[in-house]
């Protein structure tokens, strides 16, 4: 996944809104979000290569989302799946502060990688390329391939069109529209990174689509003063440009 913006404790109705892009080569093979069959209080999609997630939820209120950092040029091989984290974190039954001290201390076995952790009350995040445990505040917050905090073209815009559009009273397809944006940054807004102009130009789009990578699924989650969680996934076919759209609604089970 390469985009995440999400409003935490800016609706009075819901808690915690996040939308998401995940980009991924499209011949990674994938399944939509699902009831997991070996974790069946478990929502989200499915690396199929792998058997992680990139984004999911639980029953128990527990949401949990990975994004990796862009390390061009450095060895990427790992003993781990990113998803790993993220499926042993909804699938589990640790306190965040129990589960981010397991993965401190394993944090070399996975390439870099930037973890979003919430149990339903608060909300963590973690890097291994950034070895501090944040809580995060209320407020409009993203991440994408660089680091949390890191400034970024589509991060930045995405977050403020985020705001305004909730501020907006927008529906949902107003937030998952926010992830379809194609417009490219301005050249001199680009990170310098190593990749060619053309392809970071190309990347710096909400949506990416290449010939052989891009957004294949955006992602709304809202969890709702009532304790319900509302989960709509709208994943992209490169090949005919057709979408398919899933809708989850459940409660939180204390």
């Amino acid at each position: 996944m390469c985009l995440i913006l999400f409003a935490y404790g800016q609706s009075k109705d819901y808690p915690l809104i996040v939308i998401s892009n995940r980009d991924e080569f499209y011949a990674r093979p994938t399944r939509s979000a699902h009831w997991w069959e070996d974790s069946s209080d478990t929502f989200g999609g499915r690396d199929l290569e792998a058997q992680g997630t990139w984004m999911g939820v639980n029953r128990q209120g527990r949401f949990a989302a990975v994004t990796n950092v862009r390390e061009l040029g450095q060895n990427q091989l790992s003993q781990r799946s990113r998803g790993d984290l993220t499926r042993e974190f909804l699938t589990g039954s640790e306190s965040v502060s129990q589960f981010l001290a397991k993965i401190t201390s394993r944090q070399d076995d996975y390439a870099g990688f930037n973890l979003l952790i919430g149990d339903g009350n608060q909300l963590w995040s973690y890097s291994n390329r950034q070895p501090s445990i944040q809580k995060l505040t209320p407020g409009f917050h993203g991440v994408s391939n660089g680091l949390f905090g890191e400034p970024g073209p589509k991060l930045t815009s995405g977050i403020k069109a985020l705001e305004q559009t909730l501020f907006g009273g927008a529906d949902d397809d107003a937030l998952i529209e926010i992830m379809a944006s194609r417009q490219q940054a301005p050249d001199a807004l680009l990170p310098t990174t190593g990749m060619p102009l053309e392809k970071e130009r190309q990347l710096s789009s909400r949506f990416v689509q290449l010939p052989d990578y891009g957004t294949r699924a955006s992602t709304l989650i809202k969890f709702s003063n009532q304790s319900t969680v509302s989960f709509t996934e709208q994943t992209f076919n490169p090949e005919t440009n057709q979408k398919t759209r899933i809708n989850e609604t459940f409660s939180i089970q204390s």
